[in-house]
């Protein structure tokens, strides 16, 4: 199984024009977005909260959280990002697919569009 690498823009939703290009690991296992807290600090993007988070060994750790605009290929989305911290890699996570309307084909390693479903009455 092969690991997927993308460039999404990241932004604030407060300064949509101001934008970074990063380069994130796609882990469609991962609730959130980490972000390293450096660009999320030159981009104005300020916490909001702090999330506990347990590592695969069992220990806990506690990171900050706060909201981005994220775009890949003209699809925009507003989600959840974590302040990551120095070790903590750089990842989209599903929150974040989600809100782009993405989904990871897991067989080709590609975003492909999710099919998007609203639920309501019919007249």
């Amino acid at each position: 199984m092969g690991l997927t690498v993308l460039e999404i823009e990241v932004g604030n939703p407060a300064d949509p024009e101001v934008t970074e290009k990063i380069e994130f690991l796609i882990d469609s296992g991962a609730i959130y977005s980490v972000v390293p807290t450096p660009i999320l600090q030159n981009l104005g993007i300020e916490p909001l909260t702090e999330q506990a988070f347990r590592l695969a060994d069992g220990s806990k750790i506690v990171r900050k959280k706060g909201g981005a605009r994220f775009k890949y290929e003209g699809q925009i989305g507003v989600a959840d990002v974590v302040f990551g911290e120095e070790g903590d890699s750089v990842l989209l996570g599903a929150f974040t697919l989600e809100s782009l309307g993405l989904v990871l084909d897991p067989l080709r390693r590609e975003l492909k569009p999710l099919p998007m479903m609203l639920a309501g009455l019919s007249a």
